[in-house]
């Protein structure tokens, strides 16, 4: 069996970056992993019954951000037994964006669909955005009757809300962690530390259909949360104004002519 792990340079992380395959699939799910060892296999099965009803070759690209528990073995095996399975390791914990951008460099469907590890995120709803994606660019899942703590859903809305008034978007869940969007419009989203939160509005600032649809949100039954109220507001209202000053200086101009 092939050895099919890759990994990041920290130092230059998508230096040395290529497929995972040469062969073009429909679609790459592009799941990051920090510590989440008993939700791996789980979210697999159910991944693969999920694709199922989904038409189009498939790969899975689990991205190892540097665990410290036995993810790295769980996937491993999952390798072994199933060649649609493709894993990432980053040398060091670097955190989701960086997981992300390693994924979808290294992925090579013509769609991406992105979604945690943690199981919140139902793959039986991946028809659903796919069905979406017929008449948009990328679609976000807008997350449905909350799972989460009291903590997590109050700083999660004041977050949105803060967004929405500071970006002036209309997008209700601009956090939830499930999307589908089309690969090649990659090329024109530069993404910083923090910025997975804003994919939708970099998205839109490129001119990309943006649609939301309703995912349902479960509980977190393994493993624990990585953030907190603060990590929830503080860095992402950052992230928020550097967004903001983006899109108030991007270039915007129209050739009326060009002579030789």
């Amino acid at each position: 069996m092939h050895d099919s792990s890759q990994t990041a340079d920290i130092k230059r992380p998508f230096a040395r970056a290529t497929p995972l395959d040469a062969q073009v699939t429909a679609y790459s799910i592009v799941i990051p992993a920090y510590n989440e060892a008993d939700n791996i296999e789980p979210l697999y099965a159910e991944i693969i019954a999920a694709m199922q009803e989904v038409e189009g070759t498939f790969e899975i690209v689990f991205v190892d951000d540097g665990s410290r528990d036995y993810t790295g073995s769980v996937l491993a095996r999952l390798t072994a037994a199933d060649p649609t399975v493709r894993v990432v390791r980053l040398e060091t914990n670097c955190g989701k964006t960086a997981a992300l951008h390693a994924g979808f460099t290294l992925s090579n469907g013509k769609w991406v669909i992105m979604m945690d590890a943690d199981r919140q995120n139902d793959p039986r709803d991946i028809p659903r955005l796919v069905e979406a994606a017929a008449t948009a660019d990328m679609v976000c899942g807008r997350r449905m009757r909350r799972r989460d703590t009291f903590s997590k859903r109050f700083s999660s809305r004041l977050a949105n809300a803060i967004r929405r008034t500071v970006l002036g978007d209309t997008l209700r869940d601009v956090n939830c962690g499930f999307k589908l969007f089309r690969r090649r419009c990659l090329k024109s989203v530069k993404l910083y530390r923090g910025m997975h939160r804003f994919l939708p509005v970099l998205f839109a600032i490129e001119g990309y259909r943006v649609v939301e649809v309703d995912v349902t949100d479960r509980p977190r039954v393994a493993g624990q949360s990585k953030y907190g109220f603060f990590n929830r507001l503080i860095g992402p209202f950052l992230d928020m104004l550097a967004v903001r000053w983006m899109r108030s200086a991007r270039l915007s101009y129209h050739i009326k002519s060009c002579d030789d």
